[in-house]
């Protein structure tokens, strides 16, 4: 591809994710989940001022019951099984009843460490340009693997935001970090590479922890992040409106949040039904 046309095209992705930014006075917050795969509940959180999206191929499996899933974790065991195509067709519909400067970051299968080989070839990430995404949303869990997304993904003009994970984790959403001192390590080695915004997978158990806060260990790895790099920095996984501001205060640019309000529009969505019943 030409490569100063999509250097262009990433600066107008990576303006979106600034201006969000600058809105919300360097805090924002990125809707996934709900938003994955159905457009009205895309443009209903963007009229609520959510200017960041993320559709992603586990959502879609979860949202179309496929196989007969109904939580997200077995989702992710058939995750695999969504094709780029339909995650093209999901991004294309969601683009179209959004404002054009709302971001959206997509993921795809082979853009996670998913449980069979998954290649991507350079017209998946053609097929997600063109059908309007931003950006990858990846979580590759070697810095090699990443490495050459990235290279990829910016050859089409794609920004990509990829994540910082614990060994432990049930899932493997990103690079293995256990410490603090680790995740400063790899947070400034994924930037290195052209990461352009760094997440850290925060879904863990809460039990004995104060409402409204977040285990210490996690805080740390937070801040750690944060302070290791200059890109834009995110955050996923058990966030609520609950904790969302002890998040917020570790300086974390964006907050990703999905099952928290999956879980807001499935109640709404009953006692709204119980009325008519």
């Amino acid at each position: 591809m030409f490569s100063n046309d999509m250097a262009k095209r990433m600066s107008i992705g990576m303006a979106k994710v600034k201006k969000a930014l600058e809105e919300g006075g360097g805090h924002t917050i990125l809707s996934t989940g709900i938003t994955g795969d159905d457009a009205r509940m895309a443009r209903a959180v963007v009229q609520a001022g959510v200017k960041m999206l993320e559709p992603n191929h586990p959502a879609v499996a979860l949202a179309r019951g496929h196989k007969g899933v109904t939580v997200m974790h077995d989702a992710e065991a058939i995750r695999h099984e969504i094709t780029v195509d339909q995650m093209a067709e999901v991004t294309r519909g969601v683009r179209s009843v959004v404002p054009s400067d709302v971001y959206i970051t997509v993921g795809i299968p082979g853009g996670f460490t998913e449980v069979v080989p998954h290649p991507l070839t350079e017209q998946d990430f053609m097929k997600m340009a063109l059908a309007g995404a931003d950006g990858l949303h990846t979580h590759k869990s070697s810095l090699k693997d990443l490495e050459e997304l990235v290279t990829m993904a910016h050859r089409y003009g794609l920004l990509v935001d990829a994540y910082i994970g614990r060994p432990t984790d049930l899932h493997t959403f990103g690079l293995p970090a256990e410490t603090p001192e680790e995740v400063y390590k790899v947070a400034k080695q994924m930037e290195e590479i052209g990461t352009d915004m760094i997440g850290m997978m925060t879904g863990m158990s809460y039990e004995g922890v104060a409402a409204g806060e977040i285990p210490s260990l996690m805080r740390e790895r937070v801040i750690a992040m944060v302070e290791a790099v200059k890109v834009p920095t995110l955050a996923e996984g058990g966030i609520n409106t609950v904790n969302f501001k002890a998040f917020k205060d570790t300086k974390v640019n964006i907050l990703v949040v999905g099952t928290a309000i999956d879980n807001m529009v499935e109640e709404a969505a009953q006692k709204a039904v119980r009325q008519f019943l």
